[in-house]
């Protein structure tokens, strides 16, 4: 009994490990919803997408003059 429980929790951890990008959760569209002038940069300019999401930060860059690679709101904040 006791191994069918350590063969369970192995794959649900491997499950998990694999459904997160280097440890961390996705970011939800809620938390990437940060108006263009209060975006904080995550990045240097020309970062790409993917270079973005590994630093754990949101990237939009369907608006030409605003932060592309930003930092996701914060949990706590209201979302009105």
């Amino acid at each position: 009994m006791e191994y069918k429980v350590f063969c369970l929790l192995a794959i649900a951890l491997i499950v998990g490990s694999f459904s997160s990008a280097n440890g961390q959760a996705a970011l939800t569209q809620a938390q990437c919803s940060v108006e263009p002038v209060a975006r904080v940069n995550c990045g240097p300019p020309g970062i790409s997408a993917s270079e973005c999401f590994n630093k754990g930060c949101c990237y939009d860059n369907t608006l030409p003059n605003a932060i592309w690679c930003f930092y996701a709101r914060p949990d706590d904040e209201c979302l009105l």
